[in-house]
């Protein structure tokens, strides 16, 4: 079973091993998909993607021991990525979906043109099923059609408020609202995955109301200070809706592709590499 994963006019097959059925069908239920690469900050030699879907890790495999041209999904991080070589320290379980069929130097080339390129545009790339690579059976979500469809309008498209909060040049800005917006997003999509791996463990009414906290928190500092406002909305949406009798399963995921998507967006205005040149050259 092959997957073509496609970017700046080069594509390579991947190679789908292993016994993570869970995870694959997921994956393969949200093929094909257009993907926005992103350069690591921490780990290194990869690159990745966010995924459309909420899994536990299968297989556990730790993430140093996976070899140059693994493909992984990373939860918790809700990645999809490539390596090219040993990644840097990082402490995590992540999925083995499979290989890079392919010499890796064609993505470590990539990686290098997206580590210089990232927060300047967009790479865009596609990753569709090769031949013989069926479609998995399509889910049906019992949550309210207006989150459903926010969702996926998140998914598809960077919102205006969120494209539109690096043209400030007010005192400060836009370093501080984008870095703020980001931080807000990240830590919001990491407790998220916490209160997901509770339940069963706390009491559901307890888990609920942490997380509608945390979504009002985020919201509320996306709003005021971050000067967004459609993108806000649909946090303080789901807030609402943990307190709706709806599956908190279902709910706690999807609040979960809410928050990635929306700090993928944000990761993709930030130049990093420059970043950290001008923070290395200021501190030497």
């Amino acid at each position: 079973m092959r997957l073509v994963f496609s970017a700046e006019g080069q594509s390579w097959p991947i190679k789908l091993t292993g016994d993570a059925e869970r995870t694959r069908n997921a994956l393969l239920r949200s093929l094909p998909l257009d993907l926005q690469l992103h350069t690591p900050k921490i780990a290194g030699s990869h690159i990745y993607w966010h995924a459309p879907f909420v899994e536990d890790v299968e297989g556990a495999t730790h993430v140093l021991d996976a070899p140059a041209g693994a493909f992984i999904y990373w939860p918790v991080r809700q990645f999809l990525e490539i390596t090219f070589a040993p990644l840097q320290a990082e402490n995590a379980q992540v999925t083995v979906l499979g290989v890079l069929d392919a010499p890796i130097e064609g993505i470590a080339s990539l990686a290098a043109t997206l580590k210089h390129e990232q927060g300047r545009r967009i790479l865009s790339g596609r990753l569709t099923p090769g031949e013989g690579t069926g479609p998995a059976p399509a889910q049906t979500l019992p949550l309210p059609e207006d989150i459903l469809s926010a969702r996926l309008s998140l998914w598809a498209k960077c919102p205006d408020d969120i494209a539109r909060v690096t043209t400030s040049r007010a005192i400060m800005h836009p370093a501080g609202p984008v870095f703020a917006a980001e931080g807000e997003a990240r830590v919001l999509h990491e407790l998220l995955w916490w209160i997901r791996a509770a339940r069963g463990q706390r009491d559901e009414r307890v888990l609920r109301q942490t997380a509608g906290l945390a979504l009002n928190k985020t919201a509320t500092r996306l709003r005021d200070f971050c000067h967004m406002d459609e993108t806000p909305a649909l946090l303080f949406r789901l807030e609402r809706a943990m307190d709706e009798p709806l599956d908190f399963g279902l709910l706690i995921d999807e609040a979960i592709l809410v928050a990635g998507r929306i700090g993928a967006w944000v990761d993709l205005l930030i130049p990093w590499n420059d970043i950290n040149e001008a923070f290395r050259a200021a501190l030497d």
